[in-house]
């Protein structure tokens, strides 16, 4: 067999990484067809196919599947590499971050300049949405999670709890009251929460552990509508504390009844050791640290 070009490697992992020969040219800024060629001759010099090619994409063969795991320890390492080399230049590379849609808009975003400005050579990725990239498939260096992972080959540690609580407009409580009661509710206001059957995880559900009776006729998958829609007078919806303390059109009703979530810092083991994520999950340690009361109010 001949030897293997690296290049061809990094083009598998790509696929294997993306389900996807589209979507792996697009992040390796490669035509698809040059990746397809590619990837056809990595088969001829393994003598076997590395996919199978179904109408979702490309699925990992058994000879791919150990391929892929000895190819991702070649890149942890070649990244170790790198990383020493280049240390007295301070931290460089790319640091990919996965987090909830609220807590990377409306929390992470007040405090990233203060990293890169400590660290100016590094590039940052930021994914806030519904849904999380998984460590364990090294979708992400990082990952802010709701529950700690049951499985997999990751390092987990507990980053903050914080704080939920009911929010309504002033313009809505002028027209139809100030409940008292979370019980109060049910009957006489519109309520906002998520759709049932898009929560991407099930802490999430939580308007019923204000009252069992409590469900929401106004419903998003995104909680930064579910915010704009409070703040417009639609209804009442439950919101973080350090969302919903930070809008000055909104305030906290039922005060005394609120919920808490957590936090959970996930990393591959494999790599996370590399210098790049340790700083990074330093910074998220020190964010979270100095402003705690943002997350837990009293």
């Amino acid at each position: 067999m001949q030897d293997l070009n690296w290049d061809d490697l990094r083009v598998f992992k790509a696929i294997a990484d993306t389900g996807q020969i589209g979507k792996a040219a697009q992040s390796l800024h490669l035509d698809p067809t040059t990746l397809s060629r590619r990837l056809r001759r990595l088969e001829g010099q393994m003598e076997t196919p590395l996919f199978e090619r179904t109408r979702e994409g490309q699925t990992l063969t058994e000879v791919g599947e150990r391929l892929l795991d000895k190819v991702e320890k070649m890149d942890l390492a070649a990244s170790s590499i790198t990383e020493q080399l280049s240390s007295h230049l301070g931290l460089s590379g790319t640091l990919r971050i996965s987090v909830s849609e609220g807590f990377g808009s409306q929390f992470l975003t007040r405090h990233v300049g203060t990293f890169l400005a400590t660290h100016p050579n590094i590039k940052m990725d930021l994914v806030a949405n519904s849904g999380f990239l998984s460590p364990s498939k090294r979708e992400a260096d990082i990952a802010v999670m709701l529950s700690r992972p049951r499985a997999g080959p990751v390092i987990c540690q507990k980053l903050a709890d914080y704080r939920l609580r009911l929010y309504a407009s002033r313009s809505y409580l002028d027209q139809h009251g100030t409940p008292s009661h979370p019980r109060d509710l049910a009957d006489k206001h519109r309520l906002i929460g998520y759709v049932p059957d898009l929560l991407y995880a099930p802490e999430l559900n939580y308007l019923g552990e204000f009252h069992s009776r409590l469900e929401p006729q106004l419903r998003s998958s995104s909680i930064n509508a579910q915010m704009r829609l409070i703040e417009q007078g639609v209804g009442i919806g439950v919101l973080p504390c350090f969302i919903g303390d930070s809008s000055k059109q909104l305030v906290t009703i039922c005060p005394e009844t609120s919920i808490s979530r957590t936090f959970w810092l996930v990393t591959h083991q494999d790599n996370n050791n590399l210098l790049r994520i340790r700083e990074g999950k330093a910074w998220l340690r020190e964010c979270v640290s100095r402003y705690r009361q943002q997350l837990m109010p009293q």
